[in-house]
């Protein structure tokens, strides 16, 4: 099954979003009182010209420190490279403003792996003679981010897009390993652990040869004996196991036949098939 970019990173980014702005805009999480953050309910805008709507990805009102005013924070989650996107997120910064009247500090996170090539991040409308318009956003665009700078960030967030950064082909599978041994540091609670984790395994998925350079490189780190490696692992196990019997029950294999050969329990399987088939009623 494809992956759904969009929901990945709106999941990691709402869950952890104070995290999320300090890693990569620290001067504005200093701006903001911590108790305040409000997530506003979905916006759907129109672009009559595309013929198109769009669902803004993520958009927080929140306060500033010992202050009563207010800002937005809008967050976009862009997988692909698209033309005039600058324009467009303009278009949305408008919008928003228009309907809330409140600053709104407008934030793009790039995700694709490529083009390598550094993204517009302005729109602007000028004269020879006027400066009519100059608009710009926070552009955090991963493929042109090092791996490596990442690596001492106590920050649930570095451990997730660890593995989307650059990273060369065969570096995945240390990637991996890094990403693995910097969760395991931090103090996160079974859900928040298993949704990086998650994270991490839907955009470092290993080949074979991958698997064992990744097995050694976590030996030499010495993570075995830790309990949180092992809840890790034992969940990647897991969703790779479910991912062969999504693969087994597309091809019409039996559930008891699919229970035989992953050893899942009939209760899972008999509820991948149900998930399996709301999917395709879609």
């Amino acid at each position: 099954m494809p992956i759904d970019h969009d929901r990945l990173f709106k999941e990691l980014i709402s869950t952890f979003f104070i995290e999320f702005i300090e890693l990569f805009i620290p001067a504005i999480a200093l701006d903001i009182d911590r108790d305040s953050i409000q997530f506003l309910p979905e916006e759907v805008l129109s672009d009559v010209t595309a013929g198109e709507k769009k669902l803004i990805d993520l958009l927080a009102k929140v306060k500033y420190q010992e202050k009563e005013t207010y800002f937005l924070i809008h967050v976009e989650a862009q997988s692909y490279s698209q033309q005039d996107f600058a324009k467009r997120m303009f278009k949305y910064f408008a919008r928003l403003y228009e309907k809330y009247d409140l600053p709104i500090y407008p934030v793009v996170i790039f995700s694709f792996d490529e083009p390598l090539r550094a993204e517009p991040k302005t729109h602007s409308i000028q004269f020879p003679n006027l400066d009519v318009l100059r608009f710009e956003f926070a552009a955090i665009q991963l493929n042109k981010i090092s791996w490596r700078d990442y690596l001492t960030q106590q920050n649930p967030v570095a451990a997730a897009l660890m593995a989307k950064m650059n990273i060369s082909p065969e570096e995945r599978p240390q990637v991996k390993a890094e990403c693995l041994r910097l969760l395991t540091t931090l103090r996160l609670d079974p859900a928040r652990m298993q949704l990086i984790s998650g994270f991490i395994d839907t955009y470092l998925n290993l080949n074979e040869a991958e698997e064992k350079t990744f097995k050694a490189a976590i030996s030499t780190m010495g993570l075995e004996q830790k309990e949180k490696y092992m809840e890790i692992v034992t969940s990647w196990e897991r969703k790779a196991l479910e991912k062969v019997a999504l693969n087994l029950l597309c091809e019409g294999i039996s559930v008891d036949m699919v229970v035989k050969v992953t050893g899942l329990t009939l209760e899972r399987v008999q509820e991948l098939k149900a998930e399996l088939k709301a999917e395709n009623n879609k």
